[in-house]
């Protein structure tokens, strides 16, 4: 009697099981569309049992990144670096209640490019400015070790469509070493990614080509506050500056402010477009002012370039500026910072903000 109801038992899981069979997907390929991207296509399996609803597929990149993804679709789009070949695998699955369903995987692969080691450009750098109100690019690489004299490179960039250079820079033997794209298509808030391939050609051997992908907010180099002014009214210092050239509004930057006197360097970062300064008459100084688009409007990237130096206090010209700080040497730190902010008037002892450790440093990110 048990073992009839054990055999029972066997032969409802088994039919269970039946039901929920899953056949693998069919005609599964991979195809390059454009720079690092590669579509992914198949069919479901004709030998499926149509009574089983609500398929979905699981897709899994085995290289040259892992990365798992469910999709009803038969077909998906993935953003790669292909220089170093692409393998990818997909089966069909079913999610019933707390059961689960999979099917055997099928896998396809792309086959690494032809090319001798140590020949595919190295270094890959690049960065995005916003130039009247376009967006250049430009880009810097070193020449593979093992690249011939002969070899020349091509660079290639993607981001709505792809664009070949037409500006380079060269080495001693005219080898191109960089690019500019003095206009581009590529996102003006630098939100995206850019997909840069360098290509490699030679009479002597193949030369591997080198693909890239840049999150554009960490490239993005923005430009340094303008209109930067500073007056002295007896021992107060007004400061002044406008946001830079961005199609981001005021309220998403933050900067950073350097004033040098004879003893000390000092830096500090703000928010506010101007402030006062309770400063030592007597003493010279020079100001900088350098610009990063905040956080909350996008993901942390560059600071710009530090604006052109300001002097106050008797106008000396920036050589003699340098020429006189040994002669000032009586000088003594003495500045306090007033921010001009409605919410909050006082003033605070710079000394005091120069010790506060929630404040960077020049140089900190």
């Amino acid at each position: 009697m048990v073992t009839i109801f054990l055999f029972l038992i066997g032969s409802a899981v088994v039919l269970q099981a039946n039901l929920f069979l899953l056949l693998p997907p069919v005609n599964f390929t991979l195809l390059v569309t454009g720079l690092s991207e590669v579509l992914l296509r198949w069919r479901p399996n004709p030998n499926q049992d149509p009574k089983i609803n609500s398929l979905k597929y699981k897709v899994r990149i085995n290289t040259p990144n892992e990365d798992d993804y469910e999709t009803k679709k038969t077909q998906s789009t993935s953003v790669n670096v292909l220089h170093r070949g692409f393998s990818a695998s997909v089966q069909t699955i079913l999610h019933c209640g707390s059961n689960f369903f999979q099917s055997s995987w099928v896998s396809a692969e792309l086959q690494t490019p032809p090319g001798a080691p140590g020949t595919s450009a190295v270094n890959l750098t690049c960065v995005t400015n916003i130039l009247q109100d376009n967006v250049s690019l430009f880009c810097t690489w070193f020449v593979g070790k093992n690249a011939p004299e002969d070899t020349q490179y091509f660079l290639f960039y993607r981001f709505v469509s792809t664009v070949e250079c037409q500006e380079y820079r060269r080495d001693l033997w005219k080898r191109n070493i960089a690019c500019w794209f003095p206009e581009t298509t590529i996102d003006r808030k630098g939100r995206g990614q850019l997909a840069v391939r360098i290509n490699g050609s030679s009479k002597q051997i193949a030369i591997k080509p080198l693909d890239q992908l840049f999150e554009l907010h960490a490239i993005d180099q923005v430009n340094p506050p303008v209109n930067v002014t500073a007056k002295m009214e007896g021992n107060h210092l007004f400061i002044q500056w406008e946001k830079p050239v961005s199609n981001f509004p005021r309220k998403c930057f933050d900067y950073e402010v350097n004033i040098y006197n004879i003893r000390k360097d000092y830096s500090w970062r703000i928010q506010e477009n101007s402030f006062s300064l309770i400063v030592d008459p007597t003493c010279k100084y020079s100001l900088q002012i350098r610009a990063t688009v905040h956080s909350s409007c996008r993901k942390s990237g560059l600071w710009s370039e530090w604006s052109q130096s300001i002097y106050v206090g008797k106008i000396y010209s920036p050589a003699q500026f340098r020429d006189h700080l040994v002669k000032f040497n009586q000088c003594r730190p003495s500045i306090f910072i007033k921010m001009i902010n409605k919410h909050n008037r006082k003033s605070r002892p710079l000394w005091d903000i120069v010790h506060d450790s929630s404040l960077p440093w020049r140089g900190q990110q």
